[in-house]
C-alpha cells in the first residue's frame, strides 16, 4: 500500500481534536495501525501484546480483526487494562520468552526511563518470525513536549512552568520523570544494533511513505519526522 498525502492530511486533521475528542484521533490511528500491520502478517488469531496500552480504540480495532489482544500498562485505571488487561511495566514484561506473535507499542518509548531496555523486552517476548511494532514521538518533534508543545523547544522545565501558569495545574507529563528526551537517532541506532531482529520498516509514522528519506538526514530528521515508526521481525 502506498501511503500518500491524503492519509497524512486525514491523520493530522484527527490529531487537531486529540484533546477535545480523543476517540476521533485514536480511532483513526488504530485503524491505520491495523491496516499497516496487516501488510506484514495475518492478524486473525494472532496473540498481540499492547505495551503501554491506553485508549480503548486500539483494543476494539484489533479485536474486531480477530486478534487475541492483551493490553499491559503500569496504570490499572487505563480503560483497556480495566477490560481484561495486565498491570505491569514495559521494562520488565511479565511474559515468557517467545510467548506472543506480535508486540505493539504506540507512543510509549518517550515515557520510559530506559527505552532501549523496554524495546529489548518487547523483542524477548516475541516468537521467531513475529513482529514488533514500535513508534514514538521524539523530543525535538513539534509535539515532543506533548501538552507543553511547542514551548519545550525553549526547555522542558520552562515549558512546564508556562503550562502551569496558564492552566492552573502542572502538565500531565513531567520532563525527566514521565517524559524523556528521546531522539530519532536513538531509535534507529537501537533497531540497527539489536541482534535478534530484522528491521522491516523505518519511516515517519504520520507522513507519506516518500518521507522515509528524511531519516537519512541527521538534524533535520529530529525536527521533521514527528513520530518514528519501526517494524521489526524477530529472528
Amino acid at each position: 500500500m502506498d501511503r500518500g498525502i491524503g492519509r497524512s492530511v486525514r491523520l493530522f486533521r484527527a490529531f487537531t481534536v486529540e484533546q477535545t475528542r480523543p476517540e476521533v484521533f485514536y480511532g483513526a490511528l488504530a485503524r491505520d495501525s491495523r491496516e499497516l500491520l496487516a501488510e506484514w502478517t495475518d492478524l486473525s488469531g494472532a496473540t498481540m501484546l499492547d505495551v503501554g496500552a491506553g485508549p480503548a480504540e486500539f483494543a476494539h480495532e484489533f479485536r474486531s480483526a480477530g486478534v487475541r489482544y492483551v493490553p499491559i500498562d503500569h496504570d490499572p485505571a487505563v480503560p483497556s487494562v480495566r477490560d481484561g488487561g495486565v498491570v505491569g511495566t514495559a521494562e520488565a514484561l511479565p511474559f515468557a520468552d517467545r510467548s506472543v506473535d506480535l508486540v505493539f507499542s504506540s507512543n510509549l518509548w518517550e515515557h520510559v526511563r530506559r527505552p532501549e531496555h523496554a524495546a529489548d523486552e518487547m523483542v524477548r517476548v516475541v516468537r521467531p518470525g513475529g513482529l514488533v511494532f514500535l513508534s514514538y514521538t521524539n523530543w525535538l518533534s513539534p509535539w515532543g513536549g506533548h501538552e507543553t508543545s511547542p514551548w519545550h523547544w525553549l526547555g522542558g522545565q520552562r515549558a512546564a512552568r508556562r503550562y502551569e501558569h496558564r492552566n492552573g495545574h502542572p502538565p500531565k507529563n513531567t520532563i525527566d520523570r514521565t517524559l524523556f528526551r528521546v531522539s530519532i537517532a536513538q531509535g534507529l541506532r537501537w533497531a540497527r544494533q539489536q541482534p535478534d531482529v530484522d528491521l522491516l520498516v523505518a519511516r515517519p509514522r504520520y507522513l507519506p511513505d516518500t518521507a522515509r528519506h528524511i531519516l537519512r538526514v541527521p538534524g533535520l530528521r529530529e525536527f521533521v519526522t514527528w513520530n518514528l515508526l519501526l517494524i521489526l521481525r524477530r529472528r
